[in-house]
């Protein structure tokens, strides 16, 4: 068995809390920036979001077979944590940048921006994935570096969506270009020295090597049914969870409106989106621990299925909470439990994809790891493409109101039909996507009995490395 060490293990962890900084800030507030911030309308800023995946859809299996076949004297994923990071945060910082342009300049700069972004996301973070599939052999510590990567990514997301608006203020105002754009400076270098952390304390312990054709890769691709299965059942997790987030920023402004404030044993705090969601990335955390045990216990197939038919319930009664000061507090409280789930969920989702990566290379005699792991990224980016996009189209579709003039002079009173649309993206809407997860996933066929006789078939095969 490939030994891994608790330095690894927070090191790996250190990868995905600079990815989810960035992430979470793109799927939750980016969709507001180019809409209410940067200024392009509904229809535009959707088109954007879609299209700019559509990229990713070519990028990342290509990112994935060109890890595959990487061979230093660092491993065959672990270099390009080094070699991107510096691209990754300046790309970032381009991101928010609001150019002295006209609309379609600044259209234009969109486009430019977003592409690059997502490609150099790809870049970093389709070889950090793969690196789950070669830092150890077995299923369960598997499940043990995921909880501890989702438990470090949802502390990141904490700190950047907990403190994105208080920052904005500080660097010149939330409803400001320049606010946006230092605040995402900080959060970039920040990024950027969490992924040199993430280089230097881990290691890759197997040596995998492909010896079949890029074509040969993809057959075995495409023939693999649990591939199949979870590629469609990560895309909805996650629509799932950027349905919800990119609407947050749009429900407490129009819906909850401001100056709203909660008092907990005597002390007044203000109640706003950056509170909410840093509530669910702290309750992420509280998933994230529990997975293993859960998962260990019952399964990963049945604790999927378990945690999804909750989110359906949970998703549906949050419509009928109402807009009061006890209403606050439920609303707050069903984040909470929301969070829980979707925390459980993200480690047991990405184990699971190693576990299909291991399957690939009994059946198929491919060592795919990457190209496997790419189309997690795929999913993940295709979910909160249509997710995003979703949310924009339909607000606009039911009379959201985003004219710049009518927006500077002033707190807008939205249309009903608008309300209505944003009560719907908090909670039925997500049930739907929940519950199609759900059914998907029931059909899965790599149960725990079936992964342990293949970790054993592999051990006879694999080279390790202390």
């Amino acid at each position: 068995m490939a030994k891994s060490t608790l330095k690894e293990k927070i090191g790996y962890g250190f990868g995905d809390m600079s990815s989810s900084m960035f992430w979470k800030i793109f799927s939750y507030y980016l969709p507001f920036f180019y809409s209410n911030i940067f200024g392009l309308s509904l229809i535009d800023a959707g088109v954007l979001v879609l299209v700019t995946r559509i990229w990713d859809a070519v990028s990342d299996p290509m990112m994935g077979i060109i890890s595959d076949r990487t061979q230093t004297k660092w491993g065959k994923y672990r270099p390009y944590l080094l070699w991107v990071a510096p691209f990754f945060s300046i790309c970032g910082i381009l991101l928010f940048t609001t150019p002295d342009l006209d609309y379609a300049g600044k259209l234009i700069w969109a486009y430019v921006t977003y592409i690059l972004m997502m490609t150099v996301y790809t870049g970093i973070n389709v070889p950090y994935g793969a690196m789950l599939g070669v830092m150890t052999d077995d299923s369960n510590e598997k499940t043990v570096f995921s909880s501890f990567r989702m438990f470090f990514a949802y502390g990141g997301s904490f700190i950047s969506l907990f403190l994105w608006e208080p920052l904005t203020n500080l660097m010149g105002g939330y409803n400001t270009p320049g606010g946006w754009f230092w605040a995402m400076v900080v959060i970039a270098a920040a990024c950027f020295v969490m992924f040199i952390l993430c280089f230097t304390m881990t290691k890759e312990h197997l040596k995998t090597v492909s010896t079949v054709s890029v074509g040969s890769d993809f057959k075995a691709l495409i023939s693999n049914k649990p591939w199949w299965l979870l590629i469609g059942a990560a895309l909805c997790f996650n629509l799932f969870n950027t349905v919800r987030g990119a609407t947050v920023a749009y429900f407490f402004q129009d819906i909850i409106g401001g100056n709203v404030s909660l008092v907990f044993f005597g002390l007044m705090f203000a109640f706003y989106a950056g509170l909410f969601l840093g509530v669910g990335e702290v309750s992420n955390m509280v998933g994230v621990a529990s997975c293993v045990p859960i998962s260990n216990r019952l399964g990963k197939k049945t604790t999927f299925i378990l945690v999804n038919a909750s989110l359906v319930v949970l998703s549906v009664l949050f419509f009928f909470i109402p807009c009061t000061p006890a209403g606050y507090w439920a609303m707050l409280i069903f984040q909470i439990l929301i969070s829980i789930l979707t925390g459980i969920m993200s480690p047991l989702v990405w184990s699971m994809y190693a576990d299909v990566s291991d399957y690939a290379e009994l059946e198929f005699k491919t060592a795919s790891t990457g190209l496997i792991f790419s189309s997690s990224s795929m999913a993940q980016k295709f979910g909160g493409a249509i997710g995003g996009a979703a949310v924009l189209w339909l607000l606009s579709g039911f009379g959201y109101i985003t004219d710049p003039e009518i927006l500077a002079a002033g707190p807008v009173d939205q249309p009903e039909s608008a309300l209505t649309c944003l009560r719907w993206l908090m909670s039925f809407i997500p049930a739907c996507v929940a519950l199609l997860s759900m059914c998907i996933v029931w059909f899965y066929p790599l149960t725990t009995d079936r992964i342990n006789h293949i970790n054993a078939e592999l051990k006879k095969i694999r080279h390790i490395e202390d």
